[in-house]
């Protein structure tokens, strides 16, 4: 069959084809293998950027840019758990093509959409493969490490003390919707590169941006006393934030504190520790209150408007992060893997839909049966995909180090000034074309208040 027709055929299905829903044993590691793959080769049902004609890199409409930096990072893991190679070509070939010849990942054709957390996910994908040792890029192109350390540079000299003391922006780009937003998301991704930069590279100077993060984090209000994880704060608006929470918010987070803890000893390790503790405590928002330890995206999976595509794939970063955490941070696994090992059998009981019957759903709590809940698409299979292969975490190799098994090539100065990469932004920020403009009032969603948008939820 066609791509184009495999891929109508998924999105016009409308019947259940009930072959009956895949039951994991949770202390099998051939069944969590096969959960996992079931999930991903449905995944990967929805990418063609390999295929002649089509960009490397690039998912369909609905899909943004980011999301594909997000699975390709999935799929890195996949193999690094399974030792299954299918996709690595693919991911090799969609990595170089959207990072460019600069490692900068920042393409030309994405200006009207890519904001400091759409950058970000790409960039830790890149520190992903230098951690676990996926294959590297041939002489001549970026390495792993480089990229990373590039965009980290570039994300450091955007840091915006002039309003609101500090944070990153959403967007890059002045003429994209969000410019004037602060999101937790993108100060999030920002905060778990430099923990991670900070533990392969032994680099101080990332710890230092690590804690500057989370201080301005913290002290700005985004995240609360309790450790809740709020949606972001607008310029605009005297710094009012908006109070949404999502479990990726969250896992971006508990994923870099564990970092920190894990590098850290005495008072220093003891202070990421409560936050660490606090993180996973206040994380059980994200777990639904009537299936207990069945993970749920909160604010939009229960309410009738649903949630929106990238929205779907939250859980996914959640479960990646929470799964890493038990390695960064080995006492957390009697709290977190419990939880995994319960979603993850729901979620792969909804693995039931579509024409191909096999097609995963977004509802898990709903899934007790093999119930799908009409929800398909890309980051649903990922989210599914990532919580099972979280399973088997447990016995594999704690993520490389430069001095302990990983042999990326990096470049400190890349994209900044050497140990001071606040200095020499390099961001083109030219007036947009008339074409950008259009674009990019048509891609990104204006940003809502808090009041609005759980108004919106909570009556349509």
């Amino acid at each position: 069959m066609r791509w184009s027709s495999k891929l109508a055929a998924i999105w016009t299905a409308a019947l259940i084809v009930p072959s009956g829903a895949y039951e994991l044993d949770v202390n099998s590691r051939d069944s969590i293998i096969k959960g996992a793959t079931i999930a991903a080769d449905g995944m990967m049902n929805y990418y063609a950027g390999h295929l002649p004609g089509n960009t490397p890199g690039i998912l369909p409409p609905p899909y943004y840019w980011w999301e594909v930096g997000a699975m390709f990072g999935g799929l890195m893991d996949y193999w690094w758990y399974t030792g299954n190679d299918t996709w690595n070509d693919i991911v090799m070939q969609g990595m170089l093509h959207q990072i460019g010849a600069d490692g900068q990942i920042m393409p030309k054709n994405q200006t009207t959409t890519e904001g400091n957390d759409d950058q970000a996910f790409w960039a830790i994908a890149t520190m992903t493969a230098a951690e676990r040792g996926f294959p590297n890029p041939p002489a001549g192109k970026p390495q792993w490490l480089a990229v990373t350390q590039t965009v980290f540079n570039l994300q450091a000299t955007r840091w915006d003390d002039l309003h609101c003391d500090g944070g990153l922006r959403w967007q890059i780009f002045t003429w994209n919707n969000g410019y004037d937003y602060k999101n937790t998301v993108s100060n999030g991704c920002f905060f778990q590169l430099a923990t991670r930069l900070a533990r392969y590279t032994g680099n101080n100077t990332y710890v230092e941006w690590a804690n500057k993060v989370w201080d301005w984090t913290a002290a700005s209000g985004l995240i609360s006393d309790d450790y809740r994880f709020y949606d972001g704060l607008d310029i605009r608006s005297n710094c009012t934030i908006n109070h949404n929470q999502w479990s990726y918010n969250a896992g971006l987070y508990l994923g870099g504190a564990a970092a920190m803890y894990n590098i850290s000893t005495g008072a220093e390790q003891e202070k990421w520790k409560k936050r660490l503790d606090g993180i996973l405590w206040m994380s059980g928002v994200f777990f639904h209150p009537e299936q207990a330890d069945i993970m749920y995206e909160a604010i939009c999976e229960p309410y009738p408007r649903g949630c929106n595509t990238d929205q779907k794939s939250f859980k996914a970063y959640f479960s990646r992060w929470l799964a890493l955490t038990t390695q960064l941070a080995p006492y957390t696994a009697e709290i977190i893997m419990p939880k995994l090992r319960t979603s993850a059998k729901a979620a792969l009981r909804t693995c039931v839909g579509g024409t191909d019957g096999i097609t995963c759903g977004l509802k898990w709590y709903k899934g007790d049966w093999g119930a799908w809940d009409g929800n398909f698409g890309v980051g649903e299979q990922m989210a599914v995909m990532e919580v099972t292969q979280g399973l088997l975490i447990p016995g594999m190799p704690a993520p490389f180090t430069e001095t302990k098994g990983g042999n990326s090539t990096g470049d400190p100065s890349a994209g900044g000034a050497g140990d001071n990469p606040q200095l020499n932004a390099i961001v083109d920020l030219s007036q947009p074309t008339a074409g950008q403009k259009a674009g990019a009032a048509f891609a990104t969603l204006t940003v809502l208040s808090m009041t609005g948008y759980m108004v919106y939820y909570m009556v349509t």
